[in-house]
């Protein structure tokens, strides 16, 4: 079972999760960055162990945690030294402690993520000083999950076995969709799923995750660049709606799960009744495209040639208008996607990401093939990328 915290942890885990503060001290020892001010609880939970809010700020030969709030939650959850975990919500106190060393360089905080105010607030504490987005660095280095994290993505991957254990005893003709959903969310929860995701965007908004049947598989809303179905209103264009679920509907299932920080994110498409002809067809060409992948990714590749390989399949097999088609003439060139302390997270298997795969990254293989009149089928797996082979985590 993963641990939350290093507080109990065999000496050799414990080091590993330490080791990425040292890490990335010496990222920014040969940056152009004196120091980072860190605020996101993702990136604070990645180097500290806690989700107490504040602010961890890291100089290449020191760092401290300063909090706002939960003091004694986060001495008891981090696998740092807990002395160097405090208790000071000021920007100005903060920038006090790191000032002296900064003098006049570069300050690295996460602009991808915060507001241009409260990028503004960190520069006035600081004293003017230049800010630069370290998320880049940040991101790279998460990409290749450490043992600790792999087995937190495991845990997540049962849980979310659980939700299609659901669909499978309890889809029926006649529930509505979000009958359907709530019985799958049942079943994520009790077997530990935290009840949130996280994906690096502000203003993003999903819900509990894509579920669609029917002519709601054609519904796609342009909060996701995949199958979404309806919602339940305008206010969360995506997900399960109240629709009721005929014989012979095609169901789709894309609900992701969080266990102890960590994602499991995987689609099945399952049919109530018998599944028609075309539907076996169009699944079993997916299914090619999707195993023709997990056979070949290997560390080192190209995220754009992962997308190209998937395309080149498509054409081969036929159903290249079919693929990861949207309607109205639109297609998305993702294939799939990093998962772990983001749901969505680099790499992106895309035609535009040029950038190699890490060993012990993990990443979706997500897929679908859509046409306007037949409808749509889906089909999503998690892979740990290894040298000699990659491991199928759900």
């Amino acid at each position: 079972m993963c641990a939350n915290s290093g507080k109990g942890l065999p000496p050799g885990r414990k080091m590993i999760k330490t080791d990425r503060l040292k890490k990335f001290q010496q990222t920014l020892a040969k940056s152009e960055m004196a120091g980072a001010l860190l605020s996101y609880s993702r990136d604070i939970y990645y180097y500290t162990g806690t989700t107490q809010p504040g602010y961890l700020a890291v100089l290449p030969d020191d760092y401290l945690l300063f909090l706002r709030n939960g003091l004694s939650f986060a001495r008891r959850e981090v696998f740092i030294d807990p002395a160097k975990v405090l208790e000071e919500p000021r920007l100005e106190r903060i920038a006090e402690w790191g000032l002296p060393q900064l003098k006049t360089r570069c300050l690295g905080t996460e602009t991808d993520f915060l507001s241009a105010n409260q990028v503004d607030k960190i520069r006035r504490a600081f004293g003017g000083l230049t800010i630069v987005d370290v998320s880049p660095r940040i991101l790279e280095q998460r990409q290749g999950k450490d043992p600790e994290e792999l087995e937190c993505i495991r845990e997540a991957c049962r849980a979310i076995d659980e939700g299609h254990r659901a669909v499978m005893a309890g889809l029926r003709a006649g529930m509505t969709e979000l009958e359907l959903a709530a019985a799958v969310e049942r079943a994520h929860r009790l077997a530990g799923h935290e009840g949130t995701f996280f994906f690096r965007q502000p203003g993003f908004f999903m819900g509990t995750g894509p579920l669609a049947s029917g002519p709601n598989l054609l519904q796609l809303s342009g909060v996701l660049l995949s199958l979404t179905g309806a919602g339940l209103s305008p206010a969360m264009p995506i997900g399960p709606s109240r629709r009721i679920i005929q014989r012979g509907d095609t169901v789709l299932v894309d609900i992701p799960t969080l266990v102890r920080g960590y994602h499991a994110d995987q689609t099945r498409t399952y049919t109530v009744g018998k599944a028609p002809e075309t539907a076996r067809r169009m699944f079993a060409a997916l299914k090619t495209i999707s195993d023709h992948l997990i056979e070949r990714i290997r560390p080192g590749m190209e995220a754009a040639e992962i997308y190209r390989m998937a395309v080149e399949k498509s054409v081969a097999l036929g159903v290249a208008d079919l693929f990861l088609n949207l309607g109205q003439g639109r297609k998305t060139h993702l294939v799939g996607h990093g998962c772990g302390l983001e749901c969505n997270e680099p790499p992106f298997l895309s035609a535009r990401d040029r950038s190699r795969l890490p060993e012990d990254v993990v990443v979706t293989i997500e897929l679908h093939l859509l046409d306007d009149v037949q409808g749509a089928v889906k089909l999503e797996d998690m892979i740990r990328v290894g040298r000699q082979g990659n491991e199928i985590l759900n």
